[in-house]
């Protein structure tokens, strides 16, 4: 038997779009405008990894690893093997912090600063290419939902948080697999 939800759905979901077929949607949609991304970076030489890094340091220089991990929703692991790359490549630098023998800060170097500047401009142009095409009305209505998905999300997340271990345990399903799975060719594409 599955487990019903935790919170049962809106009653203002009713008639009207699938939230589930527009979660596909988004999904492909996500995956589509990764790869374009990937591919506008690839042509400047960066790879989204090393380009989230460089735009962030970008923004703020001087940060730690350990913010700098926080601030992409990464371990700190993930990001040491990173910046240790990136500096041997010569476009950040870590420089030590008075008082704190443990941590660095993260800079970018001059030639890190101009690659972050044209993974950017990159960016911006698939943007603009685009997210840029349609409505401002529909951009900001975009705008809207995304912020309110995030904060039903981070609700969520919250609340998960706060639940004992055990109950965070997904319930085993007695419905076959193929029950959850994404839909077939024919319900549509994005």
């Amino acid at each position: 038997m599955v487990a019903p939800p935790h919170d049962p759905a809106p009653a203002s979901l009713g008639p009207g779009p699938d939230p589930m077929r527009v979660w596909f949607r988004f999904i492909r949609l996500h995956r589509r405008v990764s790869a374009a991304v990937a591919a506008e970076l690839r042509a400047v030489g960066l790879s989204i990894p090393q380009f989230d890094v460089l735009s962030t340091l970008s923004e703020e220089q001087g940060m730690t690893q350990q913010d700098l991990a926080e601030r992409l929703y990464v371990t700190k692991g993930n990001v040491s093997g990173l910046i240790d790359r990136l500096v041997e490549a010569g476009l950040v630098e870590r420089r030590p912090i008075p008082g704190d023998r443990r941590s660095h800060a993260l800079h970018l170097t001059e030639a890190g600063l101009s690659l972050a500047q044209a993974g950017i401009a990159a960016q911006t142009g698939y943007v603009a290419r685009t997210l840029g095409h349609l409505p401002a009305r529909d951009v900001a209505e975009l705008e809207r939902v995304v912020l309110a998905w995030r904060a039903a999300a981070r609700a969520d997340g919250a609340a998960a948080e706060r639940m004992p271990a055990a109950a965070r345990e997904p319930a085993v399903a007695q419905e076959p697999a193929a029950a959850f799975s994404t839909p077939s060719p024919s319900r549509g594409r994005s």
